[in-house]
């Protein structure tokens, strides 16, 4: 007991195993506690990072996927927009091609009936010209 006082007073001490010692035993094993911790907390912080480093993956691809789908949609939109317009030229053209036709067939009922009044009286002077004979 003596020789570990003045071990002790010297900064020295056995452990269980009766190992000489720098640290006292107590400070020895809260020491090894403390680096068990440490190692638990870095594993566990180590974990945290990798899920982390999983959930930003996860939400890049998901946000890519987004980017795409919407791109899609605008494109989608801007066809149906073009098509819309499309269809109205088309409308448009043939508005003035059943005005146009319109107006030929008024012309031509006209022209026939113009005729048909020359026909008559045509017919009206070879009549005439036949019982003056």
């Amino acid at each position: 007991a003596m020789a570990q006082a003045v071990l002790g007073a010297a900064g020295l001490h056995f452990d269980e195993l009766n190992k000489l010692r720098v640290l006292e035993p107590e400070v020895a094993a809260q020491t090894a506690q403390l680096r068990e911790e440490c190692q638990a907390f870095v594993d566990k912080t180590a974990e945290f990072q990798k899920m982390v480093g999983s959930w930003i993956e996860l939400v890049d691809e998901l946000t890519k996927a987004a980017e795409s789908e919407k791109m899609k949609a605008i494109g989608a939109r801007n066809l149906l927009k073009s098509i819309a317009k499309q269809r109205e030229a088309q409308e448009q053209q043939l508005q003035a091609l059943i005005a146009e036709k319109k107006m030929q067939l008024e012309r031509y009922r006209i022209e026939y009936e113009t005729l048909c009044k020359t026909e008559a009286d045509q017919n009206e002077f070879i009549d005439q010209f036949i019982f003056q004979k």
